[in-house]
């Protein structure tokens, strides 16, 4: 009776989904997390940003917990191939993601019928870097913000503002931007930041905001002349540089944030192990000087700090859609 009794209970074992089944990440505690290599889906392509960033990262986090962290690239869609795919990865933390505002935000914002949800479907680990834009303008037109703004108001049927694609940050920002100072210009979107500014370069627009790796060499030849950053501090790459706030205009601080997302629900206790590896990556050496060449300038500071920061953005860039007529195509 009881040897009948206990094979009862063994095939109910094996048989049982909850036993068989990989842990979840809610599951799982942080002791024994991660078990195998941890796939880090990045929504660039290779030589981006966010896939620079993530494979510098990747390194570390491999080194510091002992297993394998593999970048997945899946560009596309301004980030949102990438995120659609993450969401459908089983949530026991062996898949993360290294989203920017593009995926994070925009998108979201952009198209409230995206595949996913943006916090719901994730937990924001935390945010890893800021890359700030710069207003810069072709070489005939004055870099004086006030002088700027009344050359451009008094020439609103003559100059044109490029982007790095419609609904891009570049184009967001400008948004903003305008909606702060009155101007009017004909957007132009090119495919990419190094196309815009080719046609800065060539006169064939006066005007745009672009990243500063981009453009930091147009400035020291003087072939580009800047006037603003877009966040609130200004960039060691180009300290003479004033910020926007600085210039007059109160709270502009815009900039593509990417930052480490995990499954939804993951667990307290994996978060915080992640949290302190990356952390401490962030600011070794190697790693810090490489993102400031970048341009890159850090924002970790852990889940709560990430999610005031999610919040703020999908109302800024709603509100910087609309200002810019930008349809979800």
């Amino acid at each position: 009776m009881l040897l009948r009794f206990a094979a009862g209970l063994l095939a109910l074992a094996l048989l049982s989904p909850s036993l068989t089944h990989a842990p979840s990440a809610q599951a799982q505690g942080a002791d024994s997390w991660p078990s195998r290599p941890v796939r880090l889906l990045v929504g660039a392509a290779p030589g981006g940003n966010p896939d620079v960033l993530g494979r510098m990262l990747a390194d570390k986090l491999t080194t510091a917990l002992g297993k394998p962290f593999i970048i997945e690239n899946h560009p596309g869609a301004g980030g949102q191939v990438a995120a659609e795919i993450f969401v459908k990865q089983a949530p026991d933390g062996h898949t993360l993601m290294l989203g920017d505002s593009g995926a994070m935000s925009i998108i979201p914002a952009l198209n409230p019928k995206v595949g996913y949800s943006v916090p719901k479907d994730f937990t924001l680990v935390t945010a890893l870097a800021a890359v700030p834009t710069v207003l810069v303008v072709h070489p005939s037109v004055p870099n004086n913000l006030q002088a700027f703004v009344a050359a451009a108001k008094a020439q609103s049927s003559k100059w044109s503002h490029g982007s790095a694609g419609n609904g891009s940050i570049h184009h967001l920002t400008w948004a903003a931007f305008a909606g702060r100072t009155g101007i009017e210009l004909v957007h132009v979107p090119y495919r990419g930041g190094s196309a815009m500014v080719a046609a800065l370069m060539s006169g064939e627009i006066q005007a745009g905001w672009s990243g500063i790796p981009n453009v930091a060499q147009q400035i020291e030849a003087g072939t580009l002349k800047v006037i603003a950053i877009s966040t609130a501090q200004r960039s060691k790459t180009l300290p003479n540089v004033p910020t926007a706030i600085e210039l007059g205009l109160a709270d502009f601080d815009i900039a593509t944030v990417i930052g480490l997302q995990g499954p939804a629900g993951m667990s307290p206790a994996i978060v915080q192990r992640l949290q302190a590896a990356v952390a401490k990556a962030l600011r070794e050496p190697d790693l810090a000087e490489r993102m400031e060449r970048l341009a890159m300038v850090l924002r970790e500071n852990g889940t709560a700090d990430y999610e005031r920061h999610i919040a703020a953005d999908l109302r800024r860039y709603a509100e910087a859609i609309k200002l810019a007529g930008v349809k979800n195509e």
